[in-house]
């Protein structure tokens, strides 16, 4: 398994990573607002993680933006709906109230957590312009402006950052098991 996630690492490195500033341009002219933009390009990467099999995708830049436009209508239809639902107080104060468990909060600090570690195994170059092009959402040209580098070195360093990144957040977190000594500690 962990074979298959640095092949697909490496894949999404190869053959995604190089057409994502063309995807959130044609995102920004075709479909939603700037601000809607990162999360529409964060889930296509969701999506992508989660392949068991790239062998078949053909057309890689095709599939991405199939994958971006139909995130992009959800988007516009969650959001007619939502228009909607603002009418009735009541009904927003219990979708925020079921939206926050405590379950959903722990599992998006793990999450970060995960992120941390991973970001952590980077050099401090690597992670700042991961950070830069993935949090801050700037371009490759202006992220090598900002550090005084070429931007191919950009571009090598956040294609290796993502692929790394990539490589250890979709890798499953082992179980907790406790040791069979310590099974009855506390019933003493």
């Amino acid at each position: 398994m962990a074979g298959d996630r640095e092949t697909l690492a490496e894949w999404v490195g190869r053959e995604i990573l190089p057409h994502e500033r063309d995807l959130r341009i044609w995102l920004q002219r075709r479909f939603v607002a700037a601000v809607d933009v990162e999360d529409i390009v964060q889930e296509c990467y969701c999506r992508l993680a989660q392949l068991s099999d790239v062998t078949r995708i053909a057309e890689p830049r095709a599939y991405l933006f199939t994958i971006a436009r139909n995130f992009a209508r959800q988007q516009r239809k969650r959001a007619s709906v939502v228009r909607l639902e603002t009418l009735s107080d009541t009904f927003d104060a219990e979708i925020e109230s079921s939206a926050l468990t405590p379950e959903r909060i722990a599992s998006a600090r793990q999450d970060l957590g995960r992120l941390q570690e991973a970001l952590a195994t980077l050099s401090e170059r690597a992670r700042r312009i991961f950070i830069m092009r993935k949090v801050d959402g700037l371009s490759q040209k202006e992220i090598a402006n900002a550090l005084g580098v070429s931007e191919a070195i950009v571009e090598n360093d956040a294609s290796r950052s993502l692929r790394a990144v990539l490589k250890l957040m979709t890798v499953p977190e082992p179980e907790t098991v406790m040791p069979a000594g310590n099974r009855h500690a506390r019933s003493h």
